[in-house]
C-alpha cells in the first residue's frame, strides 16, 4: 500500500530536510516535483488575467491551468490572494560574467582586439555567482548575458537562472553583438570637436564595412564548397549575414540610430537595436521598419541635457506606441533584480503596467525566438513562473515563490542570509 503515498511522500520529506538545512545553515538545493498551486490570480501575459485559477507544473512544464484541477499525487500549494506570473526576462546584462564591477580579476565580458564574434558568452559564465539567487528571488528567471567592447565583442546566449553548470543554463539563443560607431559626444566630458567625432565615426564604419565584405564573401566560398582557412571571426559573422544568427546593434544617439537603419538595409540579416536612448526622435521611422528594439536602462538619466528629464523614463512607451516591439533591460550585473522597477517606470510615464510586463515576459521571449517555452503561462510552456501577493512592479511587494523549469527555486541568498544574521545581535552566553 506504502507505494500510492510515495508520491506525496517525496514532497513531505524534502520540506523537512529543507526546513533542518534552514536550522543547520545548510545549502538548500531547488527540487523538481508535481506542484498544484490553487486558486491563485494568474497573469498568463497572452490570454489576459484568470481569477480563482489553478496551474499544475508537471515534469518541469505547465501541464493545465484551470479551475478545480485534481489534486492527488501533487504538492498542494495555496495561492489564495497571490498572484501568478511568467518569469521576468532581463533583455541586457553582464550577469555571470562580473562578480565585483571595480574588481578587474573577477570580470570576464571583455576580450582583447575590436573583432571578437567568435567568443562565446555562455562559456564564461559563471553558476555560483552571488548576483545569481539575489536576482532569481526577485522574479527575474532569464537573462540575456552579453559581452562588452569592440567592434564585434562576442555572441551573447540567453540564461536560465539555475543550474550547476553553463550548459544547464542554456535557454537556447545566441545573438552576434555589434557596436555601432557613434558620430555623437560620448558626454559633458568628451571634448572632441564635431568634424572630429564624425572623422572617427566615418573611419570605423569603413573599418566594419571592409570585415562584412570579408565575412560575406567567407559565406560565400563556403557556401560553394571551398576551402578554408581557420578563421573563427569571419566563420561568426558569415552565421549572421546568412540571417543564421541575429545581429544585436548597441546605438543610442537619434543620428546614429537612422544611420544604423541605413547600414541593414538591403543585408540579409536579423537586426534588433538595442540600447537606443534616442528611440523617441526617431521611433515612427524604427516601426515603420519593423526593427525590434531592447530599450534600456529606464533608469537613467537623459543622454543630452537639452532633453527633458523623463527622457529615459518615457523612451519605451513613445516606441511601443509608434509600433516598435519593445524589450527592456538593466544593463547591469549586480542589481539585474532592479529589472520590475525599470518596468515600473516605464508604466507610469506612459506605457501602461499591461505593455511594460510584455516588454520584460512576452515581447523578449519573442525576440529570442523562445516564446514557444518562455514569457506567458500556458499549457506546454516552460514552469517558469513566480508568486507574488501583489504586482511586482511595487517595492513592497513581496516574492513568495520562484519556479524555473519546474524547479521549486530556494527562497533564499547572502543578502537575505546577512539580513537574518544581524537581525539579532545579541551575544549568545557562554556554556
Amino acid at each position: 500500500m506504502i507505494h500510492k503515498f510515495l508520491p506525496l511522500l517525496f514532497p513531505l520529506l524534502f520540506i523537512c530536510f529543507s526546513l533542518r538545512a534552514q536550522i543547520d545553515g545548510e545549502v538548500i538545493k531547488p527540487y523538481k516535483g508535481n506542484f498544484l498551486l490553487q486558486h491563485a490570480q494568474i497573469y498568463t501575459v497572452s490570454q489576459g488575467t484568470l481569477e480563482d485559477t489553478d496551474l499544475l507544473i508537471r515534469d518541469g512544464k505547465i501541464a493545465a491551468i484551470g479551475k478545480n484541477l485534481p489534486e492527488e499525487n501533487h504538492l498542494l500549494i495555496d495561492c489564495t490572494g497571490k498572484r501568478l506570473y511568467p518569469g521576468l526576462i532581463d533583455s541586457g546584462t553582464s550577469l555571470g560574467l562580473v562578480e565585483v564591477n571595480s574588481l578587474p580579476e573577477t570580470q570576464d565580458y571583455l576580450e582583447l582586439g575590436k573583432v571578437t564574434p567568435q567568443m562565446q558568452a555562455l562559456t564564461a559564465v559563471n553558476p555560483n555567482a552571488v548576483a545569481i539567487p539575489v536576482t532569481r528571488v526577485s522574479g527575474v528567471t532569464t537573462v540575456l548575458t552579453q559581452p562588452r567592447g569592440g567592434y564585434f565583442p562576442g555572441t551573447a546566449a540567453l540564461i536560465q537562472l539555475n543550474g550547476y553548470t553553463p550548459d544547464q543554463m542554456d535557454a537556447g539563443f545566441r545573438a552576434v553583438l555589434m557596436n555601432f560607431p557613434s558620430a555623437a559626444k560620448a558626454g559633458s566630458y568628451d571634448n572632441r570637436s564635431a568634424e572630429t567625432i564624425q572623422e572617427e565615426a566615418d573611419k570605423a564604419i569603413k573599418e566594419i564595412d571592409a570585415l562584412w565584405e570579408k565575412a560575406e564573401a567567407y559565406r560565400a566560398i563556403q557556401e560553394k564548397g571551398g576551402r578554408l582557412a581557420y578563421y573563427p571571426e569571419m566563420a561568426q559573422l558569415a552565421k549572421v549575414s546568412s540571417g543564421e544568427l541575429p545581429l544585436f546593434i548597441e546605438v543610442n544617439a537619434a543620428g546614429d540610430i537612422l544611420r544604423a537603419m541605413e547600414w541593414v538595409d538591403g543585408k540579409s540579416i536579423r537586426p534588433v537595436f538595442t540600447g537606443v536612448a534616442e528611440g523617441w526622435k526617431v521611433a515612427e521611422k524604427l516601426a515603420a521598419a519593423g526593427i525590434p528594439v531592447i530599450a534600456g536602462p529606464v533608469l537613467s538619466l537623459p543622454s543630452r541635457q537639452s532633453d527633458p528629464y523623463d527622457a529615459s523614463y518615457t523612451n519605451a512607451s513613445r516606441l511601443q506606441k509608434a509600433g516598435v516591439k519593445v524589450a527592456l533591460r538593466t544593463q547591469d550585473s549586480e542589481n539585474v533584480r532592479n529589472l520590475p522597477f525599470h518596468a515600473g517606470f516605464a508604466a507610469a510615464y506612459g506605457m501602461g503596467t499591461e505593455e511594460a510586463l510584455k516588454a520584460i515576459t512576452l515581447h523578449p521571449a519573442e525576440i529570442f525566438q523562445v516564446d514557444d517555452k518562455l514569457g506567458s503561462l500556458e499549457v506546454g510552456k516552460s514552469a517558469t513562473l513566480f508568486l507574488a501577493d501583489g504586482d511586482p512592479f511595487e517595492p513592497k511587494t513581496q516574492i513568495e515563490q520562484v519556479f524555473i523549469d519546474g524547479y521549486k527555486i530556494p527562497m533564499t541568498n547572502r543578502h537575505i542570509r546577512l539580513y537574518q544574521e544581524f537581525l539579532d545581535r545579541e551575544m549568545q552566553p557562554e556554556n
